[in-house]
């Protein structure tokens, strides 16, 4: 016996007008839209296990910038400041001057030094022939290797050793205050001249582990080995991507979990999990053929590609049970879930990748990337989750489980529905936009503590007690010079940076920055020729300065260190050690510099921001910040469009974007009382969180338009709207936060950030849709009007087809 409602599906479904084009390709076509899928799906994912982790100093950073370029166009000038790693060598008990200390410490400088990567000519230990001493004597200069010749451990060898070190001016720098370590200094190079390769920061960061800290702190348990630099720090940070592995797959089993106590159906809780892998393999393999990585950022973005996945598919299987619960057959179901869903499904779906997408324009390589890898992730979603996920429920359908389940709950369901509802309630509408307000200016008061950067001292993006972290505090505590440095480069014409003009000007500015707070120190020629120069006078201090005789000058440079200077003398850099990397220490020393320079306007030199890691963190903030408020307006500007294309209303793109407005400024005052800057990290949460979060108002709206149009009052249109699609969105947002929050745990503290940012943004995103969009809409819409309207375009539609 037929079902009547059945009968009446099918007759509706077979309705030339009531069928899209696009339904009928997909469901006419399944077997052969399945076949695709499968062999796509082996293809992508054939490629999908070929991708590698990828990074690279110049990914991270802002190549257009001045300070960049700057920095790239004097690289080879500018020895042992650019990417470089610091070993330091310590001794758990005693002090450096043992044979067994000076014995390890050759092996180790030794094995660094055949380390692939590391530029041979420009490393540095006490062991090393470019590390030398000096003195002044009653017949003149003399010097040597700290190293004495002869040397063979002996305790008088050890002692000459020491006057040599305190001689060599090292002390501070590769040779710790209290002499109870040693640093070898071992710059890198980005493309291994023999094999023309780029480093590989995966493989150079556990051979430094293994070859050198593992090795000798085994081999001699006296030594301690702490090694820092950037090359490490993102070793480290691609080691801890591996444990993305454990907390993918504790998100797909709470997923699957909270899917099937919301569903009480097997295949409506497996489906959409596999479609949503599926996504995800297709993305990998994509981004595989475009010649893409995998950096410590983008890695992230699969967790996004699935959660956007789930999120539209319990749209999918939301929709299905309610037409199953009516009586249709799971042919029937899928294609009426398909008809009510592909329109806001899309629009959704368009909205989050042309939101990802207005990354591009920071013009950052690895933000640029992560871009992309979102873009692509959701354009695949949009075939995964609309086309695959209804074929193959159409073939599966809803358990009879899951359909009592909606059958049997829904009048315990509807009272709680039914108390939701008073959002929209002429009465408590006002209370909600007036908590919306207050939500506003308390985020806005707490906005304006929201800095630029980093906030913390050594690696922010791990942890305080990670073993980098660890290490860097100890070099930061036992030596003078400072792992965070500013370079100021000084360009001249060729054979005049040694002039008394240009060195004058390289004097004041020094004396400028050390009486700047945040500066712990500064180097340069300057630095040079003034202890030369008191050296040259017996020592008195009353000569530690600047002769203004070229002569003097000339002399008192000729032992200079290698990176102090370029061949030609038409570069020689002021170095400035600061007391940290925080946004603000950056800011102040870099104005400092700025308006020295444009205070001092000379046709003999130029001061040229910035090398070193803190010029790059600095034109990395600059970048950000300029890009932050226009990344955000174009956002909103193309999510605002597409909705407007989409419903033709300003009311109903107001209604939509408020809510997530609301949550972009609550989730900025987080960030501030956190004390999570913005950064590289972090932006791109911002408009991943308004890309996703759209995602809930644009199926709640949906669902509210289509019942208003109905004729229904508007508080009973949005009790009907959460009956369905409100539960839907409800479950979603909950069960993606609990997801996401399990990163909080992770070794990576920007993954943990990341965490606590999309917790906060998929349940406000949740409720904001819920509970303001009702409120607005209460002030805002006018049913009367859109259905007069609706009517008038079916009345205009029908002329015309007549």
């Amino acid at each position: 016996m037929s079902n009547p409602q059945h009968d009446k599906g099918e007759h509706y479904l077979l309705t030339p007008k009531a069928e899209p084009l696009l339904e009928r390709l997909i469901f006419n076509n399944r077997f052969i839209i399945l076949v695709l899928f499968f062999l796509l799906t082996l293809f992508l994912g054939y490629n999908a296990s070929k991708i590698q982790p990828d990074a690279s100093l110049e990914r991270l950073i802002p190549l257009e910038h001045p300070f960049i370029q700057n920095m790239l166009r004097n690289r080879e000038d500018l020895q042992n400041l650019g990417n470089s790693v610091r070993i330091a060598v310590a001794v758990r008990e005693g002090d450096i001057f043992t044979k067994e200390y000076m014995d390890t410490l050759k092996e180790i400088t030794d094995e660094v030094f055949y380390l692939s990567g590391v530029d041979r000519a420009g490393l540095k230990s006490i062991w090393t022939p470019n590390v030398r001493w000096v003195e002044v004597t009653e017949e003149g200069f003399q010097g040597g290797p700290v190293i004495p010749n002869g040397y063979d451990g002996s305790k008088s060898s050890l002692e000459k050793l020491r006057q040599n070190i305190l001689k060599s001016g090292q002390v501070g720098s590769l040779v710790a205050d209290n002499f109870r370590s040693t640093i070898i200094l071992a710059p890198l190079t980005e493309i291994n001249p023999e094999t023309g390769e780029k480093l590989q920061y995966k493989e150079f960061s556990p051979e430094l582990e293994k070859k050198i800290r593992e090795k000798y702190e085994l081999k001699n348990p006296n030594v301690k080995i702490h090694i820092i630099g950037f090359a490490k720090k993102v070793g480290d940070l691609i080691a801890g991507i591996q444990s993305i592995a454990m907390f993918a797959a504790i998100t797909i089993v709470l997923t699957f979990v909270f899917l099937l106590i919301y569903s009480r159906c097997f295949k409506s809780t497996l489906v959409p999990i596999i479609a949503s892998i599926i996504a995800v393999i297709w993305q990998m393999g994509i981004l595989r053929l475009l010649g893409f990585g995998l950096d410590p950022y983008s890695v992230l973005v699969p967790f996004l590609v699935f959660a956007i996945g789930i999120s539209h598919g319990v749209q999918v299987v939301n929709a299905m049970a309610v037409e199953s619960a009516k009586g249709f057959d799971a042919m029937t179901s899928a294609r009426l879930a398909f008809r009510a869903l592909y329109i806001p499904g899309m629009l959704a779906l368009v909205s989050d990748a042309m939101g990802f997408l207005t990354l591009l324009f920071i013009k950052i390589d690895v933000i640029k990337d992560l871009a992309v890898a979102a873009g692509v992730g959701v354009a695949i979603i949009i075939v995964t989750n609309l086309v695959l996920h209804p074929i193959i429920m159409s073939y599966v359908g809803i358990s009879r489980s899951g359909i009592n389940h909606v059958q049997n709950h829904g009048e315990k369901a509807d009272r709680k529905w039914k108390l939701m509802s008073y959002f929209s309630h002429p009465t408590i509408a006002p209370i909600s936009v007036l908590i919306a307000l207050m939500g506003f200016a308390l985020g806005a008061y707490y906005q304006k503590d929201l800095k630029i950067g980093d906030l913390d001292k050594g690696a922010p993006e791990l942890r305080p007690d990670s073993v980098y972290n660890l290490d860097n505090e100890y070099i930061i505590s036992n030596y003078s010079t400072s792992s965070d440095v500013l370079v100021v480069m000084v360009e001249t014409p060729a054979e005049q940076c040694t002039s008394y003009k240009v060195m004058d000007a390289m004097d004041r500015l020094q004396w400028r920055m050390q009486n700047t707070p945040g500066v712990q120190n500064t180097a340069s020629l300057v630095t040079v020729s003034k202890i030369v120069t008191k050296a040259l006078n017996e020592g008195n201090w009353k000569w530690f300065e600047l002769s203004r005789n070229q002569t003097i000058i000339n002399s008192s440079i000729q032992r200079a260190p290698s990176g102090l200077i370029n061949t030609d003398c038409s570069l020689t850099p002021v170095i400035i050690y600061l007391e940290d990397h925080k946004a603000e220490t950056l800011q102040r020393v870099v104005a400092e510099v700025q308006a020295f320079a444009d205070e001092n306007p000379s046709d003999d030199f130029q001061f040229k921001l910035a090398a070193g890691n803190a010029g790059i963190e600095s034109a990395t903030n600059e970048v950000i910040s300029k890009a932050k408020d226009m990344m955000l307006i174009f956002v909103y500007a193309v999510v605002s469009v597409l909705c407007f294309l989409t419903f033709r209303s300003l009311r109903a793109v107001i209604c939509i974007i408020v809510p997530l407005m609301l949550t972009s400024v609550l989730c900025e005052a987080l960030m501030a009382k956190m004390g999570i800057g913005i950064k590289v990290a972090t932006l791109p949460v911002i408009a991943l969180g308004v890309g996703i979060g759209v995602d809930y108002g644009i199926y709640i709206y949906t669902r509210l338009e289509q019942m208003l149009l109905q004729g229904k009052p508007l508080q009973e249109a949005y009790f009907e709207t959460l009956r369905t699609t409100g539960k839907a969105v409800s479950f979603t947002g909950i069960t993606l936060a609990i997801g996401v929050c399990t990163w909080i745990f992770s070794p990576i503290k920007f993954q943990a950030d990341m965490g606590i940012l999309l917790f906060f943004m998929f349940l406000w995103n949740m409720v904001g849709s819920i509970w303001l969009l009702p409120a607005l809409a209460r002030f805002l819409l006018r049913p009367d009007k859109m259905v007069a309207k609706a009517k008038q375009a079916e009345a205009a539609a029908a002329a015309a087809l007549n």
